[in-house]
């Protein structure tokens, strides 16, 4: 499993400190220093099962400055958000877990770090 995150966000160090607990092995991205790709983050939205809105953190100062609760959350749309995400790195939620299984889990509560070491299976 994969887990992407920003050290200084106390969710982030939450989720390893669990992840570290119950013995799991995992790789840590660190997503604002190696960079997801437009075809990354397509990749996790859709282990997600997430659109690109659901996971943008629209109160950031670069969320304003673009306006992003503005844009349209439509099929249409989607490459623009896709393409500010990956321009925009601190925009993307965290803590995301890729699992083994195929899937993902934004693991922002230890129930949800706990879901995604269910599906190492």
């Amino acid at each position: 499993m994969e887990i992407w995150i920003n050290p200084a966000c106390s969710k982030c160090r939450s989720a390893l400190t669990l992840l570290d607990a119950e013995g799991a092995e995992y790789t840590v991205r660190r997503y604002l220093e190696d960079v997801p790709s437009e075809d990354e983050i397509r990749e996790v939205l859709d282990r997600l099962g997430l659109e690109p809105w659901d996971i943008t953190r629209t109160q950031e100062a670069v969320a304003k400055e673009l306006g992003v609760k503005a844009w349209a959350r439509d099929a249409g749309s989607r490459e623009r958000w896709v393409k500010a995400l990956a321009e925009h790195p601190k925009l993307i939620q965290r803590p995301i877990i890729t699992a083994e299984d195929g899937t993902a889990v934004v693991a922002r509560t230890d129930d949800a770090v706990r879901d995604a070491l269910s599906r190492e299976g």
